[in-house]
């Protein structure tokens, strides 16, 4: 577990420096809320008895309010919000409200992975089509630290597996966008 936490913080760390070089170009709609929404569902987990394995939810919140901060240090490191990223941001918000109003740990979960998700598509579309303004190690050791976490669940329920589940699927399918340049390639057979 503490490997797990230890992996999410270096990728999160490295990421944050190439912010603050202008080497990446962060979509700030999505590191907004992907500082938010795990410490939500964190909140949540703590509510539910989750114990350590919540360790690993707020490892993927502190970090990114820092790379969300350091976005606007480095003009370079700009990336232009759109109406879509600003609808995405509503509707992760409006995820966001859901779960205070039901009040219910699990409802708490599965809107801060909606809400997660929707600030995701922001960065998922950049990725696609300009995966060079990424770095995809950030979301290799996310999605690596994430695994790991779910090799150390006992107690196989939506509470414990879902987020970790959640985190290594997006991870793993940032890291190949970028890596590999998947939307590039993708458009050029088209």
């Amino acid at each position: 577990m503490f490997l797990s936490v230890a992996l999410i913080l270096l990728g999160d760390l490295s990421y944050l420096l190439y912010t603050i070089k202008g080497e990446v170009k962060p979509n700030k709609v999505s590191w907004l809320l992907w500082g938010l929404a795990p410490l939500i569902a964190f909140a949540a987990q703590l509510e539910q008895g989750v114990g350590l394995l919540s360790l690993t939810t707020i490892a993927f919140g502190g970090l990114p309010l820092l790379i969300f901060f350091a976005s606007f240090l480095n003009k370079k490191a700009y990336w232009k919000v759109t109406k879509f990223d600003l609808i995405c941001g509503v509707l992760a918000i409006v995820g966001l409200v859901l779960w205070k109003v039901t009040q219910v740990g699990n409802w708490a979960i599965f809107f801060a992975i909606a809400s997660d998700a929707l600030a995701t598509m922001p960065t998922f579309i950049k990725s696609y089509s300009a995966p060079e303004t990424e770095n995809y190690q950030v979301y290799l050791f996310n999605a690596i630290g994430a695994v790991i976490t779910l090799f150390t669940i006992r107690q196989w329920d939506f509470t414990h597996s879902s987020f970790p589940l959640y985190i290594s699927i997006l991870g793993f399918t940032l890291f190949l966008l970028i890596k590999f340049k998947l939307g590039k390639k993708i458009r050029s057979y088209a």
